[in-house]
Formats: C-alpha cells, sequence, structure tokens
C-alpha cells in the first residue's frame, strides 16, 4: 500500500537506491528534505549535480577530484617518493584522517576477484606500473584485510619486486574482513606504523 503521494514516492525510492541507506531512513531523509526551505533543497540538489558533472579522477592517483590532479599530488610537501596503495577513495579518506602519512597515494578502484570476474586489468595496476618510473622508494601496499584483498596485494607484490622498489604490506590491527574506512584512526596508524616487507 502506497502511503504517500507520487513525489514523496519517488523520493523516498530514490534515496534507498543510495548504498547504507534503507527504507526507514530513506523515508526519515524524504521528510527532513520536504520539510526544509526550499532554497536549501534547491542548494543540495544543485551542489548533487555540480559534483557528478565536475568530479572526475586525478591524472596521477586516481582519487575523486575537481582539479586535474588532486590536493594531495599538488602538495610539493608531500613524500612522493612513497606511494601507499588502497582499494577505493574511502579507504584513502580513512588514512588522511590519522594526519600521519605524509606520501602519496593510489587507488586501484577495486581488488582481483576472480569469483566476480574482476582481474588485475580492471583496476588500475596498469597506471600504478607506470607511477613506479619516477623516484618512487617504497610502496605500501593498504589493501583491505580480505581474500580478495590479500590476493591483489600479493599480486603488486609479484610485480613491483623485480624492480628493486621496496614493497611493505600494513601491518595487522586491521581486522581481517574489516573495511578500512570503517576502522578508527588508531588502529590505522598502528597498521601503517608496523607494516611489513613483502
Amino acid at each position: 500500500m502506497n502511503y504517500f503521494s507520487g513525489h514523496m514516492s519517488e523520493l523516498i525510492e530514490q534515496l534507498a537506491t543510495l548504498p547504507g541507506i534503507g527504507s526507514k531512513t530513506a523515508q526519515r531523509l524524504a521528510f527532513h528534505i520536504v520539510s526544509l526551505p526550499e532554497e536549501k533543497v534547491e542548494k543540495l540538489s544543485k551542489t548533487l549535480v555540480e559534483t557528478r558533472k565536475n568530479v572526475r579522477y586525478c591524472a596521477e592517483c586516481f582519487t575523486l577530484t575537481d582539479s586535474e590532479r588532486c590536493p594531495i599530488c599538488s602538495d610539493a610537501k608531500r613524500d612522493h617518493s612513497t606511494i601507499m596503495v588502497v582499494e577505493t577513495t574511502r579507504d584513502l579518506a580513512a588514512y588522511e584522517r590519522t594526519g600521519k602519512y605524509d606520501g602519496v597515494y593510489h587507488v586501484l578502484h577495486g581488488a582481483i576477484s576472480p569469483m566476480l570476474g574482476i582481474g588485475p586489468d580492471d583496476i588500475r595496476l596498469k597506471e600504478l606500473m607506470q607511477r613506479l618510473n619516477g623516484d618512487v622508494q617504497e610502496v605500501i601496499i593498504a589493501t583491505n584485510s580480505t581474500l580478495e584483498g590479500e590476493t591483489t596485494a600479493m599480486y603488486i607484490s609479484r610485480l613491483i619486486r623485480p624492480t628493486g622498489i621496496r614493497v611493505t604490506r600494513i601491518a595487522n590491527g586491521v581486522p581481517v574482513g574489516g573495511d578500512l574506512e570503517n576502522i578508527d584512526e588508531v588502529t590505522l596508524l598502528r597498521a601503517l606504523e608496523g607494516r611489513t616487507t613483502l
């Protein structure tokens, strides 16, 4: 049974398609949105559209940005000789929250998963290997502690080891099966500091 008008039902339905948003949360958000002043709703919708139009991948690390290069890659104070490899931009954000990592990143946009049909060519591995032609001294592999993350870490390690560049893996402390974006900053920092050579 439909309790709401067509517009309300459509809004709830669209909000419920967002990750982590169930029907109850979608309903609460919809009620909140329709109670806002019209100018705030217009600003929200304009921001959504403008963000979708203007955000793209950084030409260097492949995180999301609205410039050619993201603020991290553009920062001359960052250590460009150390690259941390992460699965998603959310993982990058989790490490940035620690405030202790001063290197740069490389976002793979996934992990190798034969069961899901995701192979090495489906993530940003070629681009990572191209970046190693520069003055890179260490690659820190910070993929998730899942089967896919571990598979990806071992694959990357085997690719990079012949180049002579130091390859390390974040230490345990990040729970197996845990996603980096959901882990507190202290645990992430300990994992970074306790990284080991692969």
